[in-house]
C-alpha cells in the first residue's frame, strides 16, 4: 500500500493501476511508452511512469522468499536448541524430543521486509532418524541448510559424529529420489558457489553478493580453479555448515586433560579435511561467551537469501575459528601441520584424541561415633574373655610357691582378680559376682562411675603388691638344737 501512495503523490492514478503492479499488459504498455492514456504524455511522464512501474516490478520479485528451512544434527547434548535459542535471544527454554521445530526471524532492512525461517532440530539418538521426512522432502530440499553441530568438549567424538549424521542425511537424499537432472543441477550451483568464492577485502565487494537468476546463469566457468582431489567428494547438492559448540571447554582441556595446541590444530586440521569433502563452512562458537553466535545467524541468511556478509576467514584464534565455504584448500590445511612437534600428519585421529579415563570417586561410607558408656561397655565384655594377668602376666592354673610345693587343693586360684583374698571386715561390701579388671575399672574410674569402683580399684592395686605367703615351716624345739 506504500507504493500505491507514492504512485497517487505524483497526480491522479491511471485505470488499469492494479494490473500495472501485477506485471500485467497495461504495465508493459505503459512502460513501453505505448497505450491508450499514455501515448499522449510527454516524454518526462513517460520516463517517470517507466521508473515507477520498474522500481514497484522490482520489488516483488525481490521480497524475501518463504520456505526456507534450517535442519540441525548432533548428538544428544551438544547444544543444538540452545544455540537456536540463543539466536533468538531467548535464555529460558524448554528442549523437545524427536524433531523439534522453531524459526528465525529474518529482516531485509534495505527492502524494509521480513520473513521467517523454518529450524528443524532431530534428537540426537538415532532412533529418531525416521522423523526427517517431515522436515526434508523432495521439495524443501533445494531451499535447506544442513547444520551439523559437534560438542567441543568432547573432541574425541567429533570426527565419528560428524560421519554419522552427514550419512543420515545422505541417506535420506537418496531415498527422496530426486530426479537426476534436478539433483545434478543443484550439485553443480554447490560447486559454483564453492569456485567462485572471494575473500572480502578493502578493494573488492564481498562475495557472494546478491544476484539475480539471470546474471548467475552468464557466469563465466572459465575463470574458475578447479577443485582439489579431495573438494565435494560427497556433493549433498545443498550447502552445510559444521558448527562447533562449547569451545570455552578449550582452556578446561588444557587445564585438566594437558591438551596443547597442536593437539587442538590436529583436532580442526581433521574437521576442515570433513568440511572439505562435503564443502561445507566451520564455524567455531561459544553460548556460554555469547562468541560466534551472530555470525551463525549472518551465515545463514547470506547461503539462503543472498545476504551479503563482509567477514573474512579467521583462522589464528583457536576458540573462534570462521572458514566459509569456497575459501579452504589443502594447502591452507597443511599450515596447521607446520605446528607439529610429537604428532604426525598420518597419525589416526581416535589414536591420539582419546578419551581420558574416567576418574572413580570412593564413596566412603559415613561412620557415627558410638556412645562412651556403650563403647565402654563392649570393652569390658571383651577383656572379661582374654585370660587374666598378674602383673603383666598370665595367670599359671597351679602356681606353684618357692619351696616348690604346689598349693594346697582348697586355696585354688580364681579368674577373678578382685576374688583372690577376702576384703577386710570393715570395707565396703561388691557383689562378688561382678568380674572386674584393673584396666576396665580404670576406665570406668575416668568416665566418673561410682565411687566404689575406685575403692576396688585401690584394693586390688594393693592386692597385687602383697607378697604371696608360704607355707611355714615348725619350729625346732631348743632343747633339739642344743642336742645337736
Amino acid at each position: 500500500m506504500a507504493a500505491v501512495g507514492r504512485v497517487g503523490s505524483f497526480g491522479s492514478s491511471p485505470p488499469g493501476l492494479g494490473a500495472a503492479y501485477s506485471g500485467g499488459p497495461l504495465a508493459h504498455e505503459l512502460a513501453s511508452g505505448s497505450g491508450g492514456a499514455a501515448a499522449g504524455d510527454d516524454e518526462d511522464g513517460q520516463n517517470l511512469w517507466s521508473c515507477i512501474l520498474s522500481e514497484v516490478s522490482t520489488r516483488s520479485r525481490s521480497k524475501l522468499p518463504a520456505g526456507k528451512n534450517v535442519l540441525l544434527l548432533g548428538e544428544d547434548g551438544a547444544g543444538k536448541t540452545s544455540l537456536i535459542r540463543k539466536i533468538q535471544g531467548i535464555e529460558e527454554y524448554k528442549k523437545g524430543r524427536g524433531l523439534e521445530y522453531l524459526y528465525l526471524n529474518v529482516h531485509d532492512e534495505d527492502r524494509d521486509d521480513q520473513t521467517r525461517c523454518n529450524v528443524w532440530i532431530l534428537d540426537g539418538d538415532l532412533y529418531h532418524k525416521g522423523l526427517l521426512k517431515f522436515s526434508l522432502d523432495a521439495i524443501s530440499l533445494k531451499d535447506t541448510l544442513v547444520m551439523l553441530v559437534v560438542d567441543m568438549s568432547k573432541p574425541w567424538t567429533a570426527l565419528d559424529s560428524l560421519q554419522k549424521w552427514a550419512s543420515v542425511v545422505r541417506e535420506h537424499v537418496d531415498k527422496l529420489k530426486i530426479p537426476p537432472e534436478e539433483m545434478k543441477e543443484m550439485e553443480q550451483k554447490l560447486i559454483r558457489d564453492f569456485q567462485e568464492y572471494v575473500e572480502p577485502g578493502e578493494d573488492f565487494p564481498a562475495s557472494p553478493q546478491r544476484r539475480n537468476t539471470a546474471a548467475q546463469e552468464d557466469r563465466d566457468d572459465s575463470i574458475v580453479l578447479p577443485l582439489g582431489a579431495d573438494t565435494l567428494t560427497h556433493n549433498l547438492g545443498i550447502p552445510v555448515l559444521v558448527v562447533c559448540t562449547k569451545c570455552d571447554a578449550i582452556s578446561i582441556l588444557e587445564k585438566e586433560h594437558d591438551y596443547r595446541d597442536e593437539h587442538f590444530d590436529f583436532i580442526q586440521s581433521h574437521i576442515r579435511k570433513f568440511c572439505l569433502q562435503y564443502g561445507a563452512a566451520l564455524i567455531y562458537t561459544s553460548v556460554k561467551e555469547n562468541k560466534n553466535i551472530d555470525l551463525v545467524y549472518k551465515y545463514i541468511v547470506q547461503k539462503l537469501y543472498g545476504f551479503p556478509y563482509k567477514i573474512p576467514a579467521v583462522v589464528v584464534e583457536k576458540d573462534a575459528v570462521f572458514i566459509p565455504a569456497g575459501w579452504d584448500n589443502d594447502k591452507k590445511i597443511g599450515i596447521l601441520h607446520e605446528n607439529f612437534q610429537t604428532l604426525k600428519v598420518e597419525d589416526n585421529f581416535e589414536d591420539i584424541i582419546t578419551k581420558p579415563p574416567v576418574r572413580k570417586f570412593v564413596h566412603e561410607k559415613e561412620i557415627m561415633a558410638e556412645d562412651d558408656q556403650v563403647f565402654l561397655m563392649k570393652l569390658q565384655s571383651l577383656l572379661a574373655k582374654q585370660p587374666p594377668t598378674t602383673a603383666g602376666r598370665p595367670v599359671d592354673a597351679s602356681p606353684r610357691v618357692p619351696g616348690g610345693s604346689p598349693r594346697t587343693p582348697n586355696r585354688s586360684v580364681s579368674s577373678n582378680v578382685a576374688s583372690v583374698s577376702p576384703i577386710p571386715a570393715g570395707s565396703k561390701k561388691i557383689d562378688p559376682n561382678m568380674k572386674v579388671d584393673l584396666n576396665v575399672s580404670f576406665f570406668f574410674f575416668i568416665v566418673g562411675q561410682k565411687p566404689v569402683l575406685s575403692d576396688v580399684h585401690a584394693e586390688l592395686d594393693r592386692i597385687t603388691r602383697k607378697p604371696v605367703p608360704v607355707s611355714p615351716t615348725p619350729p625346732t624345739s631348743p632343747t633339739e638344737g642344743e642336742a645337736s
